[in-house]
C-alpha cells in the first residue's frame, strides 16, 4: 500500500533529488516557463508553490527560508520582487501543468510548467 507516501523519489538518491528540484525551480523562477516530464513537474511545482507561499510574507526570515533552498540570488530576487507580488490575493494555484506529448527519444511524457497569470 502507498499510504501517507508524499514524495515521488524519481529514481534519484536524496541528495540528487534536492539539487534536481532545486535547479528546476531555479529554472522555472527565472524563465517562468520550463519544458521537462510530467513527472518532475509535478514534483517541482509543491516545491515552487511552497517556495512563493514563504515569499508573499516578505521578511528578512521568508528571505533566508527560500534562500537555503535555492541558493541563487537572481532567483530569490526575482522571486521576492516579481512573482510573489503578482499572488498576494491568491492562495495557492501559482503554477499551471500542461500536457505537451511526448519526447522523441524514449517516449516521455512531457509537459510544460508555468506560472498563472
Amino acid at each position: 500500500m502507498r499510504h501517507k507516501k508524499l514524495k515521488g523519489k524519481l529514481g534519484r538518491s536524496g541528495s540528487h533529488r534536492s539539487s534536481l528540484l532545486a535547479n528546476l525551480s531555479i529554472s522555472l523562477i527565472t524563465h517562468k516557463k520550463i519544458e521537462t516530464t510530467y513527472t518532475k513537474a509535478k514534483e517541482v511545482r509543491k516545491h515552487v508553490e511552497k517556495l512563493v507561499t514563504i515569499a508573499k510574507i516578505n521578511n528578512l526570515q521568508a528571505q533566508r527560508e527560500v534562500q537555503k533552498v535555492i541558493k541563487n540570488k537572481k532567483a530569490s530576487k526575482v522571486l521576492f520582487e516579481e512573482i510573489s507580488p503578482r499572488y498576494l490575493e491568491r492562495n495557492g494555484g501559482y503554477t499551471r501543468i500542461v500536457k505537451t506529448g511526448f519526447r522523441k527519444g524514449d517516449a516521455a511524457p512531457l509537459a510544460v510548467i508555468e506560472f498563472v497569470e
